[in-house]
């Protein structure tokens, strides 16, 4: 028993934040309960929680398969005009995230590439990857990119719920009749995202929930008939993921940065209100509804935001593909430019 009790602790501690957050009728209560259960209980003792990589990745697939049955042929119809104008305001957000951290750097004792990169909106481990490769202190961009997903994940599913959504805040469920997914011969088609996921994975950033995504995106919509996910399988998936990121966050690390993690704490939220406007001049200007063009843009993960999408009024389908743009936009053009600009200034500064 002293071997499981680690594994016990994590589950009995994640379902109890879980439950704390739905019975106060929480945003995203089966992600972020236990997220704030795991993180905070990690954070404040010195007992050792296990929670297994395979179950987080459980999780991301069975996510990923429930936010591909949301696209439809309609959907690729209605996102193509949103694409330009939302390109042009995911580089501006990312120059603005620059300037901002540059501005930073300038007043307290952090280096310009290890500021840079410690707020820019992307994969903290992408960050952390290309910082190294610049000489700037990984530990702090590990420690202020953790920083600004604990200020993303506890600020804007609250923003959108409770000051944007137009009714009352619904419990996240998917409407199918019990046990149907595995009343069908159709669920087998499941099995191909699943090994397509796990196989190539490593192919694309956090591809062991994209894969899955899009390849169900795509049978949805073809003739395919693909079964629904269970309520409680989808519920589940949250938890295993949630548990997973309250299990990565480190309070210790956070106190590390000291004074430090208050100005980057403050830019992250600067950042989230910057792209609020953006995503108000998008629902402007297009006839993409407010809720829908603030978790778009909103520089938080796709998980997250996709989630908050399916609480409220929001599309999905929309506010996936869009995230999805976004990250594809900064895991590829934004390390490699920044290592240009740096390694550019560094020969001037050199001659």
């Amino acid at each position: 028993m002293k071997e499981y009790k680690p594994y016990i602790d994590t589950i009995f501690l994640a379902v109890f934040g879980g439950i704390l957050f739905n019975q106060f009728n929480l945003p995203l209560p089966w992600m972020l309960g236990p997220l704030t259960a795991v993180m905070l209980w990690s954070g404040f003792t010195d007992r050792v929680l296990v929670w297994p990589n395979y179950l987080k990745n459980a999780g991301l697939i069975i996510l990923g398969m429930s936010f591909g049955l949301n696209f439809t042929l309609e959907t690729i119809q209605i996102i193509g005009p949103y694409i330009i104008p939302y390109v042009l305001l995911t580089f501006l957000l990312i120059i603005v995230s620059i300037i901002n951290s540059l501005i930073a750097s300038k007043f307290i004792n952090v280096d310009q590439v290890t500021s840079v990169f410690g707020s820019i909106p992307g994969g903290l481990t992408e960050m952390v990857i290309a910082s190294e490769s610049l000489k700037a202190n990984a530990a702090y961009v590990m420690v202020f990119q953790t920083l600004r997903l604990i200020v993303v994940l506890f600020t804007v599913p609250f923003i959108i719920l409770y000051a944007f959504s137009t009714g009352s805040v619904p419990s996240p469920t998917i409407d199918v009749e019990p046990d149907a997914i595995f009343m069908s011969l159709n669920v087998f088609w499941l099995i191909i995202p699943i090994v397509l996921a796990v196989r190539f994975q490593h192919l694309l950033p956090a591809g062991i929930m994209i894969i899955p995504l899009v390849v169900i995106a795509t049978m949805n919509v073809s003739p395919i008939a693909i079964p629904s996910i269970p309520n409680g399988l989808f519920l589940a998936a949250q938890l295993c993921v949630g548990t997973s990121l309250g299990k990565s966050i480190s309070l210790k690390d956070v106190k590390l940065a000291g004074k430090y993690s208050v100005v980057y704490a403050g830019l992250a939220l600067l950042l989230i209100f910057i792209s609020f406007g953006f995503g108000y001049l998008l629902y402007t200007y297009t006839s993409m509804d407010l809720s829908t063009a603030l978790l778009s843009t909103a520089p938080g993960g796709l998980v997250e935001m996709v989630l908050t999408a399916s609480m409220v009024d929001a599309d999905p389908a929309i506010v996936t593909s869009l995230q999805l743009t976004r990250i594809i936009i900064i895991v590829v053009f934004v390390p490699a430019g920044l290592k240009w600009y740096f390694t550019r200034n560094k020969k001037k500064q050199a001659a």
